[in-house]
């Protein structure tokens, strides 16, 4: 954790780069750190992944709607003021990086953070490790 999904009408494939903006949203969250200085987001952790959705209704039907649903699930125990330096650092990436689908078409753009409770969390691969501090 923390993951990033991202939903998108699959017409934005052709319009946008899609690939690109998972990166750079994965690096804007690797970049954001807490009041201390230290790395918000584990790096091994860390995860963006976008789904064209395959059927879709956006708006009235009356065109060609596009729109992207960001969602960050994060583990508990982070500040009122992280989550509001988390919010801010992905928005700034998303403005930036879909200006010129913006200035091209009208889109609808979500981006969610939440925070939950989990009542089961088990880390069974062998990522964490190769970030693993020396």
């Amino acid at each position: 954790m923390p993951h990033l999904v991202m939903l998108y009408t699959p017409q934005l494939d052709a319009e946008t780069d899609i690939a690109r903006l998972s990166r750079r949203l994965a690096d804007a969250m690797l970049s954001v750190h807490d009041e201390a200085g230290a790395q918000v987001f584990p790096t091994g952790g860390t995860r963006v992944l976008a789904y064209p959705a395959a059927h879709h209704a956006v708006a009235d039907g009356s065109g060609d709607h596009a729109f992207i649903y960001f969602n960050l699930r994060m583990a508990k125990g982070r500040s009122a003021a992280v989550h509001q330096r988390i919010g801010e650092t992905l928005s700034a990436v998303v403005r930036e990086e879909l200006a010129p689908l913006l200035a091209a078409r009208p889109v609808g753009l979500t981006l969610q953070l939440d925070e939950g409770h989990e009542v089961f969390d088990a880390k069974l691969g062998n990522l964490h490790p190769l970030f693993a501090k020396k």
